[in-house]
């Protein structure tokens, strides 16, 4: 054991030592060890099919997409590694965010896109996510979470002599992903510096990063307060992943230590006309969801959830949150598996691992289905929990999860009941009729008023706010005639 004490005492500095490098952004040293460059590029190249089959794949159009790569190429050559090739990617996703790859792997929403105001804007949430890259943040959290690894695999050795706990692997896993889950504050900071270098060098008006940070808190709390949960933090958009405040903005621009441009580039004109037209909220190819109604023009299925509910629709599965904490959760079967799946109710009862009471066969509008119902411990707590499966065809399989608090069940239970029983295919002349919706600019006229064109839009609630929202207004803000605004339409 003492040779082993010795050559560990001996090691981890000079791990250390030899593992910093010079950050080629801000000339500092940072803890680089089990990223090189080299692994960046292949981590990148790796990752890039993953994200685009998880993110809904690409957003197809030609139009933005080349706008896109033309004002991040603009920034990656003002940036510090502009030999670094990079990629920009926009994501067919309606959700408000932003992310980055290491490797030179920029990825942007379309719904980040419909929100953005100006070409500025963008130009400052594609140079944040740039800094990230030039900054090499990913492969610090990556050596950081390798580093507590071995740290804590070395104290799970010597656990036998100082009593340490014997468990300490699987705690290393958790500090590991905590390191990759999120950057720090201090990388974020950082990230918004560079943002403002690179925005300055390139011609942008730097000071557009506060703009579009009032405007994505504004969307949070609108999203929040339409899903019922004002107080909740979002996990699903770029105030998650990238927590900011508008101090550390002004602080980073401080920072950045850049004089203002004279005359920065602004470019709303330019950039509205390229986004006239683009989708808004949901994609047909993965269903649309219109209030309490979720249509899917391409699957032929469609179902209803009760008032108070709020549905979220993504790649993987459709989830509803209501009063009382319930949730409903909709996916299908892998078609590999349900073509395997002979009898409903067996499946059911090994779904639930059989666990579930009840378990019963049930006709849904004519198809085949079973369910059965448990009690069981999640992460948020004691919950009931109610599983449906639904035969749709010899290869397709729906299930729909229901959860609720035990003492909230009661006067759940016939709600969730009609949801499952409002599930149905769509004819063809009504899946052809499930229409989408676009971002429209149009010119303001003398009458217009902020109300008279938050009318126009199809949307079930909030219309005022998101009308405001979109256009970067404020409550009590006057139109002046003759300018354009952005408003949502079928």
């Amino acid at each position: 054991m003492r040779p082993l004490l010795t050559a560990l005492a001996l090691i981890a500095p000079l791990l250390f030592a030899a593992a910093c490098s010079t950050n080629p952004a801000t000339g500092e040293q940072s803890f680089t060890a089990f990223m090189s460059e080299s692994d960046e590029l292949r981590v990148g190249a790796e990752e890039h099919p993953k994200i685009l089959k998880e993110m809904g794949g690409e957003y197809k159009n030609p139009t933005i997409q080349t706008y896109v790569d033309w004002v991040g190429e603009k920034l990656a050559k003002a940036s510090d590694r502009p030999d670094l090739k990079f990629t920009f990617t926009v994501l067919n996703d309606s959700n408000i965010n932003a992310f980055a790859l290491p490797g030179g792997y920029v990825y942007i929403t379309r719904g980040l896109i419909a929100l953005a105001e100006n070409e500025a804007e963008m130009a400052g949430v594609l140079a944040h996510e740039i800094g990230h890259i030039t900054a090499r943040h990913t492969a610090q959290r990556y050596s950081a979470a390798m580093a507590t690894n071995l740290g804590l695999l070395g104290a799970s050795i010597l656990g036998s002599v100082f009593g340490v706990p014997g468990d300490l692997n699987r705690l290393a896993g958790q500090v590991g992903q905590i390191y990759l889950q999120s950057y720090s504050r201090e990388q974020e900071l950082e990230a918004d510096m560079l943002a403002v270098r690179y925005m300055s060098k390139a011609g942008y008006d730097s000071r557009t990063l506060e703009t579009f940070f009032r405007k994505m808190a504004q969307h949070t709390s609108i999203t929040q307060r339409v899903r019922g949960r004002p107080d909740e933090d979002p996990a699903d958009n770029i105030m998650s992943t990238h927590p900011r405040t508008s101090d550390r903005i002004a602080q980073a621009i401080s920072l950045a230590r850049v004089p203002p441009n004279a005359d920065p580039r602004v470019g709303r004109d330019d950039y509205l006309a390229r986004i006239d037209g683009m989708l808004w909220g949901d994609s047909p190819e993965e269903g649309v969801v219109r209030g309490r109604v979720f249509e899917h023009p391409e699957l032929r299925i469609r179902f209803e959830v009760p008032p108070g509910f709020y549905l979220i629709n993504s790649p993987s599965q459709v989830a509803a949150h209501g009063p009382d904490r319930s949730v409903i959760l909709f996916n299908q079967l892998n078609q590999k598996e349900a073509a395997q799946v002979r009898d409903i109710r067996g499946y059911v009862s090994s779904w639930g691992g059989g666990r579930l009471r009840g378990v019963e066969r049930i006709d849904i509008n004519g198809l085949e289905a079973a369910t059965g119902s448990a009690r069981t411990d999640t992460s948020e707590g004691i919950r009931d929990v109610r599983l449906v499966a639904i035969r749709f065809a010899k290869d397709r399989i729906y299930r729909f999860l229901f959860l609720t608090l035990p003492e909230a069940t009661p006067r759940r239970s016939e709600d969730l009941r009609r949801v499952t029983y409002s599930f149905r295919a769509l004819t063809e002349a009504e899946a052809k009729a499930v229409k989408t919706l676009k971002l429209r600019v149009l010119t303001v006229n003398p009458d217009d008023t902020p109300d008279k064109l938050a009318g126009i839009m199809p949307l079930e609630s909030y219309k005022l706010d998101w009308f405001l929202t979109l256009n970067g207004m404020s409550p009590g803000d006057k139109l002046t005639p003759g300018t354009k605004v952005k408003v949502v339409t079928p």
